[in-house]
């Protein structure tokens, strides 16, 4: 025989591999390995081979024997008990107990509830905002309350000569606020003296939204434009946004400078920068205005918005790419969007006809509860520096402070005089 002869001889007695089985050693007893050489389907073929197999290997025949058996056998099924119940048994680990994820838990009331006569039952209006420093301001008509969330403590601020408060924003810093009224002025206020600082000019009609980035003061108005004010400057007004047709009622910048604005023309424009003269993205998905739209905290160009009575949608978008991510029908009007950066959730503020709050997974926007309590449409929605409670203002003359989420680790900015100066050098 010659070596290459030998070679192949020897080749047709080698067995590379078991069809489907791994590893030998997987098998429990050498009698089941029997079912592995050469033919691994062999069965006894008449009575004599039936005999034989049960005297040779055991009171079991070898067709009957398995090569793989679970060291964990479920148990028989009971027949009145559910057919899940096999299942169950056999996926689970005999030495630990299954970790059931607990339910989210949603506050069944508010923490605290204060009133708030005369507050505007206007969608288009922002009456809320809490400011870095832990103080909620709050506009009733024509007046503006500070409400210090540590002390428990009230003041009023201001009170216009003319026309109704429709929005107000704090500087990042916290000891700044800018209040926007019917008549179409800006005016910007130092809360610690509660003295007034600027009165910005140039819109024509009611001031919709307003939003800060650093010294730069974003204004939407119902002339459809969005003015920035640069308020270091005497001339303040540095760039004009024309590209809404109908009043700008939402304004929200992400952390690079980023300006989103929704518009009473069911849009919403991206604008790169404070100096742009277009947008780089409009969205037209929504079929009725969008004042609730909110930049996520921990995704820089991820945006949430809501629409009104009309559209009832909830959007998430990737506002570098300009696609949409995920949206989701909430049902009714949306009047405030808020997000919870531990949990990683949203919620959002509701009008007719439930008057609710809602919380929604992300980025899935499964809903996980509702939060009930208001008798009036809401009309926005505040959130504490450490972003565990949330305040919703009614057209119920009510303020509901709820605790939904958990405090992040951010330290609040401290109130001080320091910060307080260095502000009004910039504001003039």
């Amino acid at each position: 025989m010659t070596l290459r002869e030998a070679d192949m001889e020897d080749a047709r007695d080698v067995c590379m591999s078991d069809r489907l089985i791994p590893n030998r050693q997987t098998c429990c007893d050498p009698v089941r390995q029997l079912k592995l050489e050469r033919d691994e389907n062999w069965a006894p073929q008449n009575g004599y081979h039936e005999v034989l197999s049960q005297n040779v290997l055991g009171k079991e025949a070898l067709n009957n024997v398995k090569i793989l058996s679970y060291q964990h056998k479920p148990a028989r099924q009971d027949p009145h008990l559910s057919e899940l119940k096999v299942l169950y048994s056999s996926n689970r680990d005999a030495g630990h107990r299954s970790h059931v994820r607990p339910s989210r838990h949603l506050p069944q009331s508010a923490t605290k509830v204060l009133d708030a006569p005369g507050i505007l039952d206007d969608f288009y209006s922002h009456p809320v905002d809490w400011s870095s420093q832990n103080v909620v301001a709050v506009a009733l008509a024509d007046m503006v309350f500070l409400f210090d969330a540590a002390s428990g403590s009230v003041k009023k601020l201001l009170q216009l000569p003319n026309g109704s408060i429709t929005t107000l924003r704090w500087t990042e810093t916290g000891g700044h606020l800018s209040i926007g009224s019917s008549a179409g002025e800006v005016q910007i206020w130092d809360a610690a003296s509660q003295r007034q600082l600027r009165n910005l000019r140039g819109h024509q009609g009611r001031i919709g939204a307003l939003a800060w980035h650093k010294h730069i003061l974003s204004s939407g108005c119902a002339d459809a434009e969005v003015h920035q004010h640069d308020v270091r400057v005497r001339e303040h007004l540095v760039n004009r946004m024309v590209h809404h047709t109908d009043l700008v009622c939402g304004l929200d910048y992400n952390s690079e400078g980023m300006l989103a604005s929704g518009g009473n023309d069911d849009t919403v424009c991206i604008w790169e920068t404070t100096t742009s003269q277009t947008p780089i993205h409009t969205f037209t998905e929504h079929h009725a205005a969008v004042k609730a739209l909110k930049w996520c905290p921990w995704q820089r160009h991820v945006l949430a918005t809501g629409g009104g009575s009309s559209d009832r949608q909830i959007c998430l978008w990737n506002a570098s790419s300009g696609r949409l991510l995920m949206s989701t029908n909430a049902e009714s009007q949306v009047t405030g969007i808020l997000w919870g950066e531990q949990e990683r959730e949203l919620l959002t503020a509701h009008g007719y006809s439930r008057n609710q709050l809602s919380l929604w997974k992300y980025p899935s926007l499964v809903k996980v509860g509702d939060l009930e309590g208001h008798e009036g449409r809401l009309l926005g929605l505040a959130q504490s520096p450490d972003g565990s409670l949330v305040c919703s203002p009614s057209a119920d003359e009510t303020l509901r402070f709820w605790r939904v989420f958990s405090a992040s680790s951010k330290k609040p900015v401290e109130s001080s005089k320091s910060n307080g100066n260095n502000i009004l050098k910039t504001i003039r």
